[in-house]
């Protein structure tokens, strides 16, 4: 796909320990968690940003490597890997507050020029996103109503998720639980966005989730625009 930016999140890794070759993408820059092997982003752009900061200035959640921001020239573009509120629930409460302080930062950027916010979400908005609602609601993580309230919290303040605007009825995954074989009958969740600032719709091609490809126990989500 050869994409203009390329964002990724869960790295596990320092910039260090990572022999990567791309030549074409000569802007890199990286987050990585104090913790080795955990968490942690990247961004990988042909574009030169005008800036780049990592985190979002806030102690509590700024050890983890789980925000980039990238100022370019039309908008600012925000990854995150946002923090999954593990099993039995243990880490909701801190998800809760991470939603709170991550919209303010959000809107914050977007205060200041249109803002597209992308990466894993860590949580499945509606029953159409994903495959068995009912046996998971409020029981497990990334379907519980605290974090569908914190996307709804997003969407109240202007942000739109941008494949549920092109495709209000498609049902399609962008992750699959490992330990089920879950990609083999197609037992996902959308839980990979886009969110954008409203007037990024005046630029929008074409957004996709690329469930073709595999490698991971997510898939490639993808945003074109033209500028």
């Amino acid at each position: 796909h050869n994409p203009d930016i390329l964002c990724i999140q869960e790295t596990k890794a320092h910039k260090d320990q990572v022999d990567l070759q791309l030549e074409n993408y000569p802007y890199k820059y990286w987050n990585s968690a104090v913790k080795k092997g955990y968490s942690s982003t990247a961004i990988f752009s042909k574009i030169k940003p005008i800036d780049v900061a990592n985190d979002m200035g806030i102690k509590e959640h700024d050890s983890e490597g789980r925000v980039i921001t990238m100022q370019l020239d039309k908008y600012y573009l925000v990854t995150v890997y946002t923090p999954n509120a593990k099993r039995e629930l243990l880490r909701l409460d801190y998800r809760k507050k991470w939603d709170k302080d991550f919209l303010s930062f959000c809107i914050e950027s977007e205060n200041k020029k249109p803002t597209i916010i992308t990466g894993d979400l860590n949580v499945a908005h509606r029953e159409i996103d994903i495959a068995r609602p009912k046996p998971n609601y409020n029981k497990s993580a990334g379907y519980t109503q605290v974090e569908i309230d914190g996307l709804d919290n997003f969407l109240n303040n202007n942000f739109i998720d941008i494949y549920r605007k092109k495709y209000p009825d498609k049902i399609k995954y962008s992750w699959w639980n490992y330990r089920f074989k879950s990609r083999d009958r197609n037992v996902g969740w959308r839980i990979d966005y886009f969110l954008v600032s409203p007037s990024i719709l005046n630029n929008l091609k074409n957004t996709e989730i690329h469930n073709e490809y595999f490698g991971s126990d997510h898939c490639p989500v993808s945003l074109e625009l033209s500028f």
